[in-house]
């Protein structure tokens, strides 16, 4: 499924643990008119680009269960279900003892429309000491590009704030690149956002 130039050094950690309750159902399996599921549509993009995807899930999932490539790697711990930090710091551990990425770009799994060529322009940024930060009209976005000095903040981090700490421990390293692609800050948090897409 990986493209025939993907971007060296950049591994894809999507973070798909969470339980959509403000959706009120398992939002990643909703069929969208194309066939695929929102969860499958969303990692089509760096699935695509990058040769290394990490894919956080519950503890009591599998990959095949939800219909996506084996090619990607899974990432499971007991505390993801408590919120993001916890998904990411999971994400992150591994990505530290197994990739040799120099980078990380954090996608959410109730993103599927994020361009490609946004991300093209996200990854020339890329870099092990440099946080690569999406904006639309003046709105921060995803993905969000982490070099792989901030791994280790990344893999402390706990409960529902994300990467917010990180962030605004390291100002200096932060770039806000922006782009003319509504899809960095669409995601399906509600049947509204649904109806939408």
């Amino acid at each position: 499924m990986a493209s025939e130039h993907p971007a060296q050094g950049v591994a894809a950690l999507m973070l798909a643990a969470g339980y959509s309750r403000r959706f009120g159902a398992d939002k990643r399996r909703l069929v969208l008119a194309d066939g695929r599921s929102l969860l499958a549509a969303s990692l089509a993009l760096p699935c695509s680009m990058l040769e290394e995807v990490w894919l956080v899930l519950r503890p009591d999932e599998s990959i095949t269960e939800l219909g996506l490539p084996a090619s990607i790697k899974l990432v499971q711990h007991p505390l993801t279900a408590q919120g993001m930090g916890h998904s990411l710091a999971a994400g992150a551990e591994r990505l530290l003892a197994e990739s040799d990425a120099d980078c990380a770009a954090i996608f959410l799994a109730d993103m599927p429309l994020i361009r490609r060529d946004s991300l093209e322009t996200l990854l020339t940024y890329a870099n092990a000491d440099k946080i690569v930060l999406p904006s639309y009209q003046g709105k921060r976005g995803h993905p969000v590009l982490f070099g792989r000095d901030f791994w280790p903040q990344l893999a402390a981090l706990s409960g529902d704030v994300g990467a917010r700490p990180v962030l605004q421990q390291h100002p200096e390293a932060v770039r806000i690149v922006e782009l003319n692609d509504p899809g960095v800050l669409q995601d399906i948090d509600t049947l509204a956002d649904l109806i939408q897409l």
